[in-house]
């Protein structure tokens, strides 16, 4: 036996602690993943996390909008530092929908390239709370509902603040006003980002009916199709007019920077004029001031103000090849109901030869309910359509001062009653004479 040294103790057996085997091949210890729904140590809460998420989200979508106004007043007399900040405060809350009380008369026209960053910034917002309350792929309606609406007061908050800061030394924004309006956007648009992550979108699609879900898919289809039709029509009238929209910006004497700023202000009013320009195509037509009409059958206006948006405006009702405009909108819908119609044979395709037999001694059934759940659908998506390019037209549409220009934009209600006809007509055209004409492969 060896004999036993202070510093090294032995262990019965006269095996030495320093002389044990060592297991380098041991695989190392594993920490288990948190479950869907659990609170890892060191997680944010709610209100900690809603208020940095909605805070960041006013951030992102304030910051280029004290770019481009700072840019206008680059070359303004007198401009301040201070006055830049609050007039892009002020123009921040315009964005949302919060309109403002000035000398020259109510300003609510809002621009919608800054309400579309915004609502993409809150969807965010409403995804990282569900992350950080771990609500995250748990289908709880009521875990998503309350990070939503945690952002929502948040960010009401936010645009109390915003209106109290521009009131005091600019034009008059109510606060109470302010903290509604932010309430509604932030939570509404936190909800959607808030339904993605938590996998609610997932679950309530799953429980929709399928001739429900193929009317709303068939008619957010046709609805952007024309939305797309009508940013067409206004880029090119745009681009027609371009030597009277120079003209209207060189008319500002602002410098290179200020024109360039007053530029990305029109940039800004684009999705405006798309929206406008769809109103055009359906036949409602929109208006550019009180006692003003800008339709297919008649353009009816007075002294405009110097926008470069505006240099667009047709001179008078269409004539020969432009009547082929009013069929946009029929396409829309008949190429909706197309895609409509494929994606329903597409899915029916592996049941053929499941129904074959079924059809032999049913088929009259049998084919009057694949007709329903083509036709059904087709004509949902006339209301979806409807329900979709009204919103968008009230949106839209405002004040720009007082007087007669109290009122431009499209009527909403005219919008939606003519779309959901429209679309609802061209999307049962077009799913079935695709129906119709096209010969079913054998199973």
């Amino acid at each position: 036996m060896s004999p036993v040294t202070p510093d090294r103790p032995s262990r019965p057996g006269g095996v030495r602690a320093d002389d044990r085997p060592v297991d380098r091949a041991a695989p190392a210890r594993r920490v288990p993943a948190p479950r869907a729904g659990e609170s890892p140590r060191g997680r944010a809460p709610l209100p900690v996390a809603a208020g940095v998420a909605a805070g960041w989200a006013a951030l992102t979508s304030y910051l280029p909008v004290a770019i481009v106004l700072a840019l206008v007043q680059l070359g303004a007399d007198g401009a301040t530092l201070g006055g830049a900040l609050r007039t892009a405060l002020a123009g921040w809350l315009v964005g949302h929908g919060v309109p403002l009380h000035t000398e020259a008369g109510p300003f609510g026209l809002a621009p919608l390239a800054l309400t579309v960053l915004a609502i993409w910034r809150l969807t965010r917002a409403g995804v990282h709370v569900s992350r950080a309350i771990g609500a995250r792929d748990t289908r709880s309606p009521r875990r998503a509902l309350l990070a939503a609406c945690a952002v929502g007061v948040a960010y009401a908050l936010l645009g109390a603040l915003a209106a109290v800061l521009v009131g005091a030394g600019g034009p008059n924004a109510s606060p109470i006003r302010a903290a509604a309006t932010f309430a509604a956007v932030g939570t509404l648009a936190a909800l959607v980002g808030a339904t993605r992550i938590t996998a609610v979108t997932r679950l309530l699609v799953d429980r929709m009916p399928a001739r429900l879900r193929d009317g709303v898919r068939t008619g957010l289809v046709a609805g952007l199709l024309l939305l797309g039709a009508g940013a067409g029509a206004a880029g090119l009238a745009v681009a027609t007019g371009g030597g009277d929209a120079a003209d209207m910006i060189g008319a500002y004497r602002t410098g290179v920077a200020g024109q360039a700023g007053i530029t990305l202000v029109s940039v800004a009013y684009a999705p405006n004029a798309a929206i406008w320009s769809t109103s055009y195509l359906l036949g409602p037509g929109f208006a550019v001031g009180t006692d003003t009409a800008v339709r297919t059958s008649e353009v009816s206006v007075g002294a405009l103000p110097a926008v470069p948006l505006l240099a667009g405006l047709p001179r008078g009702p269409v004539d020969g090849l432009g009547a082929l405009l009013l069929a946009v909108p029929v396409l829309a819908g008949m190429v909706a109901g197309w895609l409509l119609a494929r994606r329903t044979a597409r899915h029916a395709g592996p049941e053929r030869a499941r129904i074959a037999d079924a059809e032999a001694q049913h088929g009259r059934e049998r084919a009057s309910r694949r007709w329903a759940d083509l036709l059904v659908p087709a004509a949902l998506a006339g209301p979806v359509a409807g329900v979709l390019l009204g919103v968008a037209a009230k949106v839209s549409a405002g004040p720009l001062g007082a007087g007669r220009l109290t009122q431009l934009g499209p009527v909403a209600w005219q919008v939606a009653v003519v779309a959901t006809g429209v679309i609802g007509v061209g999307a049962l055209l077009g799913a079935a004479a695709t129906r119709a004409l096209t010969r079913p492969s054998a199973p």
